[in-house]
């Protein structure tokens, strides 16, 4: 079992030197590339592993100088001496080469220093650089995949080599490397250069492995002394070494790593500065990295965390009061025209939940009281003032609040600013929204009372932990009410004040009253289904058996790799650090090269397990009103979607039978009639067309034909009867494309074509439709003079990278300043259709409700007589949402449940 790398403690410097091209490479293969891209399809497997190692060893060595070097190209002094130097090695994957400008990107904004010196391979900076910091007293480890590293071993030099992916690193001390070779770090060169390294193409001797080699280094205690007796050796061995003793001394040179490589700086100015804190969340947002666990651990390793922890006041003091009953209605008077903060402690589970405390916060004083203790005349008063719309309120999660609250029989109005959708407005995509964050980053203090508890509330003799919760929750509405003045003041800045105030605000009271009203299922069909998926997974096992012969689990990797490739001897796939990958496109490829059944069976057993663990999810949300409650979340995706979680119903299929089966379980609920949905027809697409304002995309729209089709008989140059079904396809992915920002790579990858292709298929689309060519470049050149890009109703994303030295920085901002202002539209303009149809609902006085809002989908429940109507209220109110010039189109359909009601 490989010894783990684990800190050892000491007082002197300690310098960490990275090998970044070799540990980048290793978590490419590590991880698969398939699993990890951002929505325009830049990978980023590579630039995940490697962060991840970073971020891991960095917790665990705590060093105090860092460096990463690189290497510039395979033409080294090595090359120079030996043409042939590493030539056998294949070509580096573009996908993987995409992602090592980002990693220096990544690096630049930790403020690492990182060395790439022409002429040179990065294990000689490392070398160098090592042999200054020993020298000067320092502890040096070294982190790389690179076994030559380890003639740099000593009692002061430790390597970190991995040994499983990045995610596991063996200490070698001058102890471990003989342990494992027999020999001292200064002989292993000597023994590096006997066994020769096929992966740098330096030959080995004929019949001379580890062994043999290591016996010879210590019979005759170094290279250049077996050189000096090579007559000595014996046997075929000793032959075959006189043989090629003038290869073996070139390797020994080219083996020997440089330690006076000229650099511009020395160990002493590679001490860790803090992070550019907001440059390294502006990176990983662009990378989508949004894995809380994996930012917290990189910044966490920040030099500057305790400083800037600091600088942060320990809390704030609040002036409060724990209101005894009859209370609470003088209060609210005396702050008759004052803005407050309200903070809660509530529940919420499977649509149903209740409060147990709240605290309210003027600039003046705060109060707390718990619901179960008031009297009727405070429940009436805070009722009155809870539904008073012209008293200002300010809350953070306004949604969560007002969908408990309803529980209580309070309905909440006025709410003048939630901070936690500002702060979504003001930096979309940001890590966190959470309270505390926000108070330390816009307040700069904690979210506490200050030193630990003021001692200035009035409570009496009241219990010592009631008072300090009764603090604590005081504290927060407080601080919420001080960030509603910041973000007042900052969303005029950003363009968002009025996006806040006429959609994101009533869509999150609307969201409230979906999410408790929910949508009946129905549980004898779900667990049906479920019982139907586990039978066909079981019976995907018994076949998967059958085909090979004999048991072995499906659901490892390792065996299924013996079955396929050793066992029945398939086409390889694609190699990987754990032997071939068996993912579904590998699944579905071997499917296509061959005869055999068990790739197709292993595809149906991974899609019904899948789709059982789906259905199981859904039944155990079913609660006690027979009814679905999800949690919908407008905070998630930085182009304005809303999210759904808990269920997440966008994780229910839309296009295949079981996904149809699926739906069927989704019910009118007792007293209405039926369900209707309604959606937007290519919402995407005529955004874009009104933003190009492409006369020739605007003409396809409104001919009344096949979209598709009459764009490829354009593009083609063919009679539109002549466009075939593959034609259709290509020209349905480029549109769309088009409109997510893909680059010609991503929709070679999308087409399985290649890119040389995929390029073409683009040109020629521009041609046709230059509108859209000028657009893309315009929008792309705006956003790189204002630094954003702005969807119809004003919604902002930032992308500095637009103006970075680096390519693939810069084109990965490109591709979103391409996404954002399409994809960010068709999300305002789906708010803005679900606002107009709840309006005319109330207007019109239906009884009729919206349920769900699922990939722009909108899903409402019909009460009896009234479907007429609310179907052509719902097509009005879309189609009017918003005035493109390639016009609105709307989609509707009803039954009984949601497939049914499909159109």
């Amino acid at each position: 079992m490989a010894e783990k790398a684990t800190k050892t403690t000491t007082d002197r410097p300690r310098l960490m030197l990275l090998d970044g091209h070799s540990l980048a490479y290793r978590a490419f293969y590590a991880l698969p590339v398939e699993n990890f891209s951002t929505a325009t399809g830049q990978p980023t497997n590579a630039i995940y592993g490697f962060t991840s190692m970073l971020s891991n060893t960095l917790r665990d060595e705590q060093p105090t100088h860092l460096a990463v070097a690189f290497d510039v190209s395979r033409k080294t002094w090595r090359f120079d001496e030996y043409p042939e130097y590493k030539a056998t090695r294949s070509k580096t994957p573009d996908e993987f080469r995409s992602q090592v400008g980002l990693i220096g990107e990544l690096l630049d904004a930790m403020r690492v220093s990182r060395f790439a010196v022409d002429g040179y391979e990065a294990d000689d900076v490392i070398a160098t650089l090592a042999t200054q910091a020993e020298a000067l007293g320092y502890e040096v480890l070294i982190v790389t995949g690179d076994r030559d590293a380890f003639q740099l071993v000593s009692d002061h030099v430790t390597v970190l080599y991995p040994t499983k992916g990045v995610s596991e690193l063996t200490r070698f001390t001058p102890e471990k490397v003989e342990e494992k070779y027999g020999l001292t770090p200064r002989q292993y060169p000597d023994f590096a250069a006997l066994r020769g390294d096929p992966s740098d193409n330096l030959p080995g001797i004929p019949g001379v492995g580890e062994k043999t080699a290591a016996k010879w280094i210590t019979q005759f205690g170094s290279f250049a002394e077996l050189c000096e007796r090579v007559d000595e050796v014996k046997g075929k061995a000793g032959e075959n070494l006189r043989a090629h003793l003038e290869a073996v001394k070139l390797n020994r040179r080219l083996t020997e790593m440089v330690k006076d490589v000229p650099l511009d700086a020395g160990p002493e100015g590679l001490a860790r500065p803090a992070y550019d804190r907001e440059k390294v969340g502006g990176v990983l947002d662009a990378l989508e990295f949004r894995n809380p666990n994996f930012r917290e651990r990189l910044f966490a390793a920040d030099p500057g965390a305790e400083e800037e922890a600091a600088e942060v006041a320990e809390g704030v003091a609040v002036d409060g009061v724990m209101l005894a009953e009859g209370e609470l209605p003088g209060w609210l008077a005396e702050r008759a025209g004052e803005p407050l903060g309200l903070a809660s402690v509530d529940t919420w589970s499977l649509g149903g939940g209740g409060v147990s405390q709240v605290a309210l916060a003027s600039a003046e004083g705060a109060a707390w009281f718990d619901p179960s203790q008031v009297g009727e005349a405070d429940e009436q008063a805070f009722t009155a003032w809870l539904a008073d719309a012209d008293r200002p309120k300010v809350l953070h999660n306004a949604k969560n609040v007002a969908r408990v609250f309803a529980e209580h029989g309070w309905r909440l109005a006025g709410v003048s600013m939630d901070t936690a959708l500002a702060a979504y407005l003001i930096k979309p995509g940001r890590r966190s929204f959470a309270l505390d964050v926000l108070s330390v980053e816009y307040l700069g203090r904690e979210l506490a009372p200050a030193d630990g508890g003021s001692g200035q509330l009035a409570f009496g003799e009241e219990d010592d932990g009631e008072a300090a919760a009764a603090e604590a929750l005081m504290v927060q509405a407080r601080t919420v009410l001080d960030l509603g003045d910041v973000f007042a003041q900052r969303l005029p800045e950003v363009g968002a004040a009025e996006l806040l105030h006429d959609v994101e605000l009533p869509v999150s009271a609307l969201l409230a009253r979906m999410e408790r009203a929910g949508i009946a299922a129905d549980r004898a069909h779900l667990e049906g289904l479920e019982q139907q998926f586990a039978a066909a997974v079981q019976h995907a096992v018994a076949e998967a058996h059958a085909a090979v012969g004999h048991e072995f689990n499906l659901g490892s990797p390792k065996q299924l790799q013996e079955v396929l490739f050793g066992e029945l001897g398939l086409p390889k796939t694609k190699k990987t650090k754990t032997g071939y990958t068996t993912d579904a496109d590998a699944l579905a490829w071997l499917a296509a090269q061959t005869d055999h059944e068990l790739p197709v069976i292993m595809l149906r057993h991974r899609e019904q397990a899948k789709l059982r663990v789906t259905v199981e999810g859904l039944v155990k949300t079913i609660a006690a009103d027979g009814r679905i409650h999800t949690t919908f979340s407008q905070t998630v995706a930085a182009t304005g979607r809303l999210s759904s979680t808990d269920p997440n119903l966008q994780n229910v299929p839309v296009r295949t039978d079981e996904g149809r089966a699926i739906r069927r379980g989704f019910v009118v609920g007792e007293g209405f009639e039926s369900l209707l949905t309604a959606d937007y027809s290519q919402i995407e697409l005529r955004v874009m067309a009104h933003l190009s304002e492409d006369e020739g995309l605007i003409a396809a729209f409104t001919s009344g034909e096949d979209l598709h089709t009459t764009v490829g008989s354009h593009v083609f140059s063919v009679e539109r009867d002549a466009v075939d079904a593959e034609m259709r396809r290509k020209i349905k992915a480029m549109s769309y494309g088009l409109a997510y920002g893909l680059s010609a790579f991503g929709l070679s990858q999308q087409l399985a074509i290649e890119a040389a292709e995929a390029r073409a298929l683009m040109e020629t689309y521009f041609e046709r439709f230059g509108g859209v060519r000028d657009y893309l470049h315009r929008v792309v050149e705006e956003a790189r003079i204002t630094g954003y890009t702005e969807t119809l109703l004003g919604r902002r994303r930032y992308l500095p990278d637009l103006t970075s030295d680096n390519r693939q920085r810069r084109e990965m901002a490109e591709r979103m300043a391409l996404n954002a202002p399409i994809q960010g539209s068709a999300a305002d303009i789906v708010k803005i259709a679900m606002l107009r149809v709840d309006e005319a609902l109330t207007r019109e006085k239906l009884a009729s409700r919206m349920l769900l809002q699922v990939h722009d989908e909108i899903v409402l429940e019909v009460a009896p007589g009234e479907r007429e109507q609310v179907e052509e209220l719902v097509r009005r109110e879309m189609a009017g949402a918003y005035p493109l010039r390639a016009p609105l189109d709307v989609s509707v359909g009803w039954g009984r449940d949601w497939e049914s009601a499909a159109h």
